[in-house]
């Protein structure tokens, strides 16, 4: 049985109804938002209705919003008036449901979200970081107010109903070659090279999915490869700041097998980085979170050709490091020590599934999904 989701106003005039929160960009289009807001009109006063969608950056906590400081950047944003109705929608087939559903006084609306927006990313808090997580976000927000966007006009929480909602991209269905790196490096008293080779089979894995990398490593030095060690690098880059750009390891592991002097290793290694093993790393780029749901390392940003960087808030990517630590010999020993470095792209994102699900219309009881946070 499918899910409404649905936030009431404290107040009780406003209860805003969404059939589902995840939002599909296609790159060429994002799928459409459908909803109502059913009303009870009894305490309005004359006051008009309004729905809201905005995609915002929120940088801060609003538990830090003491002195009147805003932490939250607005990206896009638009409005539409439901009542006194104004705004009159097609509808479709889930307008249809969930009318049929919730009965009379139940006002649609409908937003085209645009395709050049960014997609849903959360920071990961810090085990003390309490409030909303830092990150991209889109709300819709049902309120009453005498104007829609009025900056002298207070709106009293009372009438406000807000639900967090996510846009997300799945994976394209053709996936690439995979990457391939090839390093050769020479070192002091040695005459001859290490040659590293590393590659992976495919361009993009699903979160979750077990990455095989081969590795070839030829020693044609006098030195012994002691130890090599595959880390998994997330890069994050918050578009919005020029300098706000960082890089944290998603998953590490040191393999301590030798290949000395003038012999080769050929094997391949697997790894699956998944945020389970990164719970305590702050600032870490995650999907997008609603409340009560788990979310998964952020997928990589696919960038759009022609959109503006600075529009898409935060950008992520990853890659593959496999270092090798190379030992000195002789009488220099430690001094000859060097490392061989070599990096493949990596790209994580989810399949698309197999088909959208949509709200039934048999009559059975509504399964409701309440959000006493928005979020």
């Amino acid at each position: 049985m499918a899910k409404i989701f649905k936030k009431t106003s404290k107040g009780g005039g406003l209860t805003l109804c969404l059939g589902k929160r995840d939002y599909v960009d296609h790159m060429d289009k994002v799928d459409q938002v459908d909803g109502v807001v059913k009303l009870d009109t009894a305490d309005f006063a004359g006051r008009k209705v309004f729905v809201q969608l905005a995609c915002a950056f929120r940088y801060g906590s609003d538990d830090l919003d003491v002195i009147g400081l805003c932490f939250r950047k607005d990206i896009w944003i638009t409005h539409v008036q439901i009542y006194p109705e104004n705004h009159k929608p097609s509808l479709s087939e889930m307008h249809n449901t969930l009318i049929k559903k919730l009965g009379d006084n139940t006002y649609p609306f409908t937003f085209e979200i645009p395709n050049n927006l960014p997609c849903s990313v959360s920071l990961q808090p810090g085990p003390d970081d309490k409030g909303k997580a830092c990150g991209v976000d889109f709300e819709v927000k049902a309120f009453l107010a005498n104007d829609k966007c009025n900056a002298d006009e207070t709106i009293d929480k009372k009438d406000t109903a807000r639900l967090i909602i996510r846009k997300i991209q799945y994976a394209p269905a053709n996936v690439g070659a995979g990457p391939k790196a090839d390093i050769c490096k020479g070192f002091m008293m040695s005459d001859k090279p290490v040659h590293l080779e590393a590659s992976l089979e495919k361009d993009l894995y699903f979160h979750g999915e077990t990455i095989p990398i081969k590795i070839k490593i030829n020693n044609e030095t006098n030195k012994t490869v002691k130890k090599f060690s595959v880390t998994v690098e997330q890069t994050t880059d918050i578009v919005l700041y020029s300098a706000d750009k960082y890089s944290k390891s998603v998953y590490n592991q040191e393999f301590g097998e030798t290949v000395e002097s003038n012999s080769t290793y050929d094997n391949t290694l697997s790894i699956t980085p998944i945020l389970a093993d990164n719970k305590e790393k702050r600032g870490l780029a995650l999907d997008g979170r609603l409340k009560d749901e788990d979310t998964n390392l952020a997928s990589t940003t696919i960038l759009r050709q022609g959109v503006e960087k600075d529009v898409l808030g935060i950008l992520v990517s990853y890659k593959i490091k496999i270092n090798l630590m190379v030992a000195g010999g002789g009488l220099l020993g430690g001094l000859t020590s060097s490392d061989v470095t070599a990096e493949l792209p990596l790209q994580l994102m989810h399949p698309k599934p197999e088909e959208d699900v949509t709200l039934e219309v048999e009559k059975k009881p509504i399964e409701r999904q309440e959000d006493n946070e928005g979020k």
